[in-house]
């Protein structure tokens, strides 16, 4: 959980520099974003001292730190599995590249798609991922393919050498204990929402 209030630390931040704020306090950055003021001192003060008293934190170089701190100071390849409409549609999600990951290649068995280009990135069939993950570097996937695609298409990715799979399949996965793996399934997300909604009509 500090890790993911790091990642929206660091949003706040890019959106204070973007309107020209040099410095802030941590109570001024929490009433900001509606943020809990004690929470974001103890979270920054887990990797270090940020603040300046008398003056808060310096933006530019609190931005910097967590960065670093989140490996957002290198840009990462990543290659997207399935460029149906979910694939798609997070292929042309401009915020990866804001963050510093940028699609490097995309695979798919659709020969409608395979062997040609979309802005520049290669679409390639599975059997060429090994070859693709190796010559460019990529150590991060997406899986964006239907649920009983989607443990292959991870196999597939560990034995090319993938370390971290954020997985948007409605599917439980497994992978090797040094792969680390992340869900995202919208469907759980709106079932949370639709549970609260049922249980204040009650």
């Amino acid at each position: 959980m500090t890790i993911h209030r790091l990642s929206v630390y660091t949003r706040c931040l890019l959106q204070l520099e973007e309107d020209g704020v040099k410095t802030i306090s941590s109570q001024e950055m929490a009433d900001r974003f509606n943020l809990n003021s004690a929470q974001v001192r103890k979270d920054l003060a887990y990797f270090g001292e940020f603040g300046v008293r008398g003056i808060g934190y310096y933006v530019a170089g609190l931005k910097a730190e967590l960065q670093r701190i989140l490996g957002l100071d290198r840009q990462w390849p990543v290659v997207l599995i399935g460029f149906g409409n979910l694939g798609s549609a997070l292929f042309h999600y401009k915020g990866f590249g804001r963050q510093g990951f940028r699609i490097a290649a995309i695979v798919d068995d659709d020969p409608g798609k395979v062997a040609r280009e979309v802005e520049s990135v290669p679409v390639v069939a599975s059997r060429d991922l090994a070859r693709e993950v190796r010559a460019r570097g990529i150590q991060i996937a997406i899986v964006a393919v239907p649920a009983d695609a989607a443990q292959p298409v991870t196999d597939q990715l560990v034995g090319a050498g993938i370390r971290a799979i954020l997985n948007f399949a409605p599917a439980r996965l497994k992978v090797p204990r040094e792969v680390r793996l992340q869900n995202v399934d919208l469907s759980i997300e709106l079932e949370t929402l639709s549970f609260y909604l049922a249980q204040g009509s009650r």
